[in-house]
């Protein structure tokens, strides 16, 4: 059964946060290294994704923690997998690598869950993240038209980013936590070229981030701004996750769910962060919270994002069982 037969059938439920496992290990220095990085010239403490190649068997686990508690997808560990972003730590070079392996990683722990209960296939969904540097945006408020990459720049980071995904085994592509639609509309300019050039297309997800309370994104853009601006691609899914907790993205949910020609997925935080940045929502508050989603058939796909973990994951699991999924609306957004 397909993805998308699946999604019609059910709510499917996705991970919860890597980054919030990853800090249980309180990891050195050394950790991030491994034996393959250890005489790199420049700090890599902080660096998730290289993870991925020195401490295959901690992202593993999670993902292994994942499927057990009710996750049906998993994202692969490559929220920062992109050149722009490693650039950071000079390791630009590794990026096909470090998306290969990651994907690669959680492509065996989802065959080993699939085998064991064929009637609850699991996926991969191969993450890409935004960068650190924005298409629309100046980082110099002296100088409002500067920009610190291209398009080209941009399209490019992406598609060696999607390849590795893809070579390494994702089930799909998940364009994430979106504030900058310029920077998302280029992503899936590069993955489109990459489809072409590959002759092979997997699925793609987009989810975008609303930054506080105006309902916008940091680039401006409203729910159904940002949802018009990508339609023109044949999504899977397109949907909303981290910088607010399940309550405060509800009323942006009903928006996707009246407008949205595609699935509608939802992953918000564990409540919204305390003075020390720490998130303290209960598997159950968050429940509860998410249950509204639910009853009222806003969602398609539903997960958490940072402060969220396998115990969070296993009460929405339990949940989304429960319900129906969102059935999808005509929209004049897309062509039939």
């Amino acid at each position: 059964m397909t993805i998308q037969e699946i999604l019609k059938n059910r709510i499917m439920v996705l991970d919860g946060a890597m980054g919030t496992m990853i800090q249980r290990h309180t990891l050195s220095e050394e950790d991030f290294r491994g034996e393959r990085f250890k005489n790199h010239k420049y700090p890599l403490k902080g660096n998730n994704d290289l993870l991925s190649l020195t401490q295959p068997g901690i992202i593993k686990d999670i993902h292994r923690q994942y499927f057990e508690a009710g996750a049906d997808i998993v994202e692969t560990n490559t929220f920062s997998g992109t050149s722009v972003a490693q650039a950071d730590y000079h390791l630009e070079d590794i990026v096909y690598d470090l998306n290969y392996e990651s994907a690669k990683i959680a492509k065996e722990v989802a065959k080993e869950f699939t085998q064991q209960n064929p009637d609850k296939p699991r996926f991969v969904a191969g993450a890409l993240g935004p960068t650190n540097k924005t298409a629309s945006l100046s980082p110099d408020v002296n100088n409002p038209g500067y920009r610190a990459i291209t398009f080209d720049g941009l399209k490019e980071a992406y598609k060696e980013q999607a390849r590795g995904l893809i070579d390494g085994g994702a089930d799909l592509l998940l364009v994430e936590t979106i504030f900058d639609t310029l920077n998302a509309k280029i992503a899936l300019f590069g993955i489109q070229e990459l489809f072409e050039e590959m002759k092979k297309e997997i699925p793609i997800m987009v989810s975008g981030t609303i930054t506080d309370a105006s309902g916008r994104t940091l680039s401006g853009q409203t729910t159904e701004a940002f949802l018009i601006s990508v339609s023109h691609v044949p999504l899977l899914s397109i949907g909303l996750n981290c910088a607010l907790g399940a309550s405060q993205l509800r009323p942006y949910l009903q928006t996707l769910n009246e407008k949205a020609p595609f699935f509608v997925s939802a992953y918000p935080n564990a409540g919204l962060p305390n003075e020390f940045g720490e998130y303290d929502q209960s598997p159950e508050e968050m429940g509860r919270q998410i249950e509204e989603f639910l009853k009222e058939g806003l969602v398609n796909v539903i997960g958490g994002c940072c402060g969220t973990t396998p115990e969070h994951i296993k009460v929405i699991a339990e949940l989304a069982a429960c319900y129906s999924p969102r059935i999808l609306v005509d929209s004049d957004l897309v062509d039939s």
